[in-house]
């Protein structure tokens, strides 16, 4: 084994999809309803069809690939293998298509399968998001911009902010099925010449067959366009996660403290050498792969600028992209759930780094305040930020800087600043915000009761 998806990374389920059994077993599914629409317009007999439908269920992966040593072809070794066993239903086998014809609507059907997966990940991932929004609503912690202290947040408003981009990534994957889970029966430059005149009518059966919508406006492929949107979805998808699991990551740092992924005390080991390590490896893993699905936005784009109506500089690439953006989102979606579902929240610890810098993160108020009672918005503001400065540069005390200050004192008396600076009184509209994303979110996935 090399590759680490046999080993390594990706669940049974994603991987079972894009195996070179579960590759051929699609393109017989696409031969055999070739073969249906043919029966279907009359072109061959009922019998037929059950002879080529049987042969198609019995064909081996290991016959296939001891033909395809002699014909170095895959399509035409699965078309004799099948022709094989057709007996003289076998000369139906095929006709009029070509290779790509197979091919590209057997993706359509193994990404159909996925899509399947990958909505029912989302799903769940939004479910595990709307219980820590509601949970956390009303834990207060620090916001920060450009890694400094900013204004005071909610954890609930954060996981609330992660669970509105998954339901657009959700929206978008619902949305794109008309256009990636499509297929192709027309030949070998997309004219339909080879069905006798026949081809719209032929290739409308297959798809009605297969549950699959038709390529509009096909060459000898279906258009690659529509495979990069599919791994554009997973790659957007992808920065989303990384973007969570690096928050964690951020939060974990001993010197913050706030959240802590899972960690086994009892058995699991951190570094091999620094017994003290606990390590948030699973949101590290779920970033390095993100990276990797990310890599394949380029080869898709190249996999679009081919020869004419088609040349076979994509097809190699294709084996790659598809199949393992597929199985790393899976991966990482799962890996996602798992971080937050078991995510440690410390609470305490939020409330301890808000008090310590109260007078710096609510320093916004302090100037609406100064200017509510009648200070001028500059002049608040530059009060305001020369205290603060002073005070963080000095390591001095912020609050007796700030009233000992003449100016200041006409406006402002020690109770008021309290009151001022205690963070449950500037959290804006924070609850309204997380109700209005969980609001859109029950439309999607159903509401739930009990979210403890």
């Amino acid at each position: 084994m090399i590759c680490p998806l046999e080993f390594r990374y990706g669940r049974d389920i994603a991987k079972s999809i894009f195996t070179e059994e579960n590759r051929l077993r699609k393109m017989l599914k696409v031969e055999e309803a070739l073969a249906y629409a043919y029966y279907r317009t009359g072109r061959i007999k009922e019998d037929d069809f059950l002879n080529i439908k049987k042969a198609c269920e019995n064909v081996k992966l290991e016959r296939v690939k001891e033909i395809e040593k002699e014909t170095k072809h895959d399509v035409m070794a699965i078309v004799k293998a099948i022709t094989e066993i057709a007996g003289e239903s076998g000369r139906y086998v095929h006709l009029g298509a070509t290779s790509n014809d197979i091919v590209d609507t057997a993706v359509a059907l193994q990404l159909k399968d996925f899509y399947a997966i990958l909505e029912e990940d989302l799903k769940s991932l939004m479910k595990t998001l709307r219980k820590l929004s509601i949970r956390y609503r009303n834990t207060i912690m620090l916001g920060r911009t450009h890694g400094q202290h900013a204004l005071p947040i909610t954890f609930g408003l954060k996981c609330a902010v992660f669970l509105a981009e998954i339901t657009r990534h959700y929206e978008r994957i619902l949305e794109s099925r008309h256009r990636i889970l499509v297929g192709k029966m027309m030949g070998a430059v997309g004219t339909g010449a080879g069905f006798g005149g026949k081809a719209l009518e032929i290739e409308s059966i297959v798809m009605d067959y297969l549950g699959l919508g038709v390529e509009e406006g096909p060459t000898q492929i279906i258009g690659r366009d529509r495979y990069i949107e599919f791994i554009y979805l997973i790659s957007n998808i992808s920065t989303t996660l990384e973007r969570m699991a690096t928050e964690i990551r951020n939060l974990q740092r001993p010197e913050i403290g706030e959240v802590q992924e899972y960690f086994d005390v009892e058995k699991q080991v951190g570094s091999s050498t620094m017994a003290h390590k606990i390590n948030p490896i699973t949101s590290e893993n779920i970033c390095s792969l993100s990276r990797i699905i990310r890599s394949f936005i380029i080869p898709s784009f190249e996999n679009n600028i081919l020869w004419h109506e088609r040349d076979l500089t994509n097809s190699a690439g294709e084996r790659f992209t598809i199949p393992h953006a597929s199985i790393l989102i899976d991966d990482i979606i799962n890996k996602t759930i798992w971080v937050f579902e078991n995510l440690k929240v410390n609470e305490e610890r939020m409330r301890e780094n808000l008090e310590n810098v109260k007078y710096y993160i609510m320093d916004e108020n302090i100037i609406l305040k100064l200017v509510e009672k009648g200070m001028g918005r500059q002049d608040a503001h530059e009060i305001v930020r020369r205290y603060a400065i002073t005070a963080q540069t000095n390591k001095m005390n912020f609050k007796d800087l700030f009233l000992s200050d003449n100016t200041v004192k006409k406006f402002m008396n020690e109770k008021e600043l309290e009151e001022t600076v205690k963070p449950e009184n500037y959290l804006g509209n924070s609850g309204d915000i997380i109700d209005r994303i969980i609001e859109k979110v029950n439309n999607w996935i159903g509401k739930e009761e009990n979210y403890k």
